[in-house]
């Protein structure tokens, strides 16, 4: 009996699955399954090659960039306003009309007075809020209230 039901499903496989439009879809799908396969391989491969020219394309812009900052810079070096201001500053010339104003030392007041105010703003803190105040002054903008104190 199990020899019947054996026999009767290889026929039904054979004549119902195994036909010849059955066999010309299978290799329509391996084709298409292919062709696909190629153009995804082709796409990621034209994306590489892509990415590859914009980033050298980048890196040309740059380079034109130095160089035309290079050529500016050696122009500026070349005139007589950047010769003069070297000279001036490796001689310690001065043109007609400047004078040097020599300043004398802070006395102790201005040093005292100094120290004072640069303490008082070390030592102001900012007002400390809880998260949950903070994040409601995030998200409904009361932030400039707070900060000021108002």
């Amino acid at each position: 009996m199990k020899k019947i039901n054996i026999r009767r499903i290889i026929y039904h496989i054979r004549h119902n699955y195994l036909t010849l439009n059955n066999g010309v879809i299978l290799i329509a799908i391996i084709i298409a399954i292919g062709w696909v396969y190629g153009s995804l391989e082709v796409m990621q491969k034209n994306y590489k090659l892509q990415k590859a020219l914009d980033d050298k394309s980048r890196q040309l812009i740059v380079a034109q960039l130095d160089t035309a900052s290079a050529q500016l810079e050696q122009r500026y070096y070349k005139t007589d306003e950047y010769k003069e201001l070297a000279v001036r500053q490796r001689l310690g010339l001065v043109t007609p009309g400047e004078s040097v104003i020599i300043l004398p030392p802070n006395s102790e007041a201005a040093k005292a007075i100094d120290k004072t105010s640069n303490s008082d703003l070390s030592q102001s803190k900012p007002v400390e809020l809880s998260n949950l105040n903070q994040w409601m002054n995030f998200l409904f903008g009361g932030n400039s209230k707070s900060i000021s104190g108002r």
